[in-house]
């Protein structure tokens, strides 16, 4: 006895449809990611103290940079800051998130105020952004500095704890500016 399996053609159309839309959900919400590991330009850093690597944003220059946040399997990820430094002096730093090492969003802080923005061709915020861009990335940065403030509370370091509170405080400004 043969057993026959028969659906509609309606059925098969939904199918195909649901497949297709898991696709295509996929390929987008990997898009950006590809995209920003296969960005020209883009030249990998290594913490001097850690080994934890990144990418750093242009615009905070070729000084040695150290990160501040969570090193998973090597690479910067999540929220937290990249700051550079030659010698004791501390230079521009980026507020934000980073991915498998690369930024994704936040803010530069640069000595006459914030470039804000997504990570595009190997900087922060390098083009027009939209209301929403510049509101998201003053907020991860906001998160950011007051995960960084935490970090150094965390080691029962003060003064930096106080000064990362204060960057925050700052960064929260321009949000209330919005």
């Amino acid at each position: 006895m043969q057993l026959e399996h028969s659906i509609s053609r309606k059925e098969a159309f939904s199918r195909i449809g649901l497949r297709a839309a898991t696709a295509m959900a996929f390929v987008l919400s990997s898009a950006p990611m590809l995209a920003i590991g296969q960005e020209s330009g883009v030249k990998w850093s290594q913490d001097p103290a850690t080994g934890c690597r990144f990418v750093v944003p242009a615009l905070l220059g070729t000084a040695p940079t150290y990160w501040t946040g969570t090193c998973s399997a090597g690479k910067a990820a999540g929220l937290g800051m990249l700051r550079t430094r030659v010698g004791a002096i501390a230079g521009h730093a980026f507020y934000g998130e980073l991915r498998e090492g690369i930024p994704v969003i936040g803010t530069v802080d640069l000595d006459g105020g914030f470039q804000v923005g997504r990570f595009v061709n190997g900087d922060i915020g390098t083009r027009d952004t939209e209301w929403q861009e510049r509101h998201d990335g003053f907020e991860t940065a906001l998160r950011a500095a007051r995960a960084v403030s935490a970090h150094y509370a965390g080691q029962k370091n003060a003064a930096s704890a106080r000064h990362y509170s204060t960057v925050a405080k700052k960064l929260e400004t321009q949000l209330e500016g919005d």
